[in-house]
């Protein structure tokens, strides 16, 4: 099988600004559809979103979909109807499973400074899981991979309904490699700078799905996201 990395440019993705949202969709979501991108395995959504000060999404509902959200800059405030209450920071990241409902809002509670975030969403295993929520903050070192949720919540990482392990890393130059399994895919999402993965070029906001290919280089000066999916 021919191996195969495909490259989602920044500048390609649905964008919206809203005046208080500033949003970037790899993948079909709400008003921006592309039947080209609908997800990439049970990777469904990789929202990013800068907030201004004061402002933010109300409450509203989910359900079904693991949602893991990162903030790059800025804090974001999350209080849902299980009853949490909490700020999200750089360094840290949130797992909120919808599953059979629930209500929820994300504000920006700084009045002078922007939130900037990525949302992703994880299509479940299963229906009807009971709604749950974990926020960890997690220790970069940097030019190592840092698993941060996965689905047996090895190593520390926040649990997810999914047979997907999602990592971080913060890189410097040396770079880092992972091997993926047989018959396993992998989305790299570029947060800050730029990366050289396997010959090919990737700058802040661009991803690349990878299939068919056992090994990743990762070389650059950047923060990344790694998705190694079933």
């Amino acid at each position: 099988m021919r191996a195969m990395i495909h490259i989602r440019k920044a500048a390609e993705r649905g964008h919206f600004d809203h005046g208080w949202l500033d949003t970037y969709h790899t993948f079909s979501f709400a008003d921006y559809y592309d039947p080209d991108f609908m997800g990439f395995r049970a990777l469904r959504v990789i929202n990013e979103d800068r907030v201004k000060p004061g402002r933010g999404f109300g409450t509203h509902s989910h359900r079904d979909m693991e949602i893991v959200t990162y903030v790059l800059e800025g804090e974001l405030a999350h209080r849902d109807s299980m009853g949490t209450g909490s700020v999200i920071r750089p360094g840290e990241v949130q797992r909120m499973s919808a599953g059979t409902g629930v209500l929820h809002s994300e504000m920006n509670p700084s009045q002078d400074s922007p939130v900037h975030f990525l949302q992703i969403w994880i299509l479940p295993e299963r229906r009807g899981i009971e709604p749950g929520y974990e926020q960890k903050e997690f220790a970069r070192e940097p030019g190592r991979l840092l698993l941060v949720a996965s689905h047996d919540g090895s190593e520390g990482s926040l649990t997810v309904h999914q047979d997907a392990r999602l990592y971080a890393a913060t890189l410097d130059a040396d770079g880092v490699a992972h091997d993926l399994g047989a018959s396993r895919y992998a989305w790299l999402q570029v947060a800050h700078g730029s990366v050289d993965l396997n010959g090919n070029v990737l700058h802040a906001g661009d991803g690349a799905s990878v299939e068919n290919e056992r090994r990743l280089e990762i070389d650059g000066t950047a923060e990344i996201l790694l998705f190694d999916l079933s």
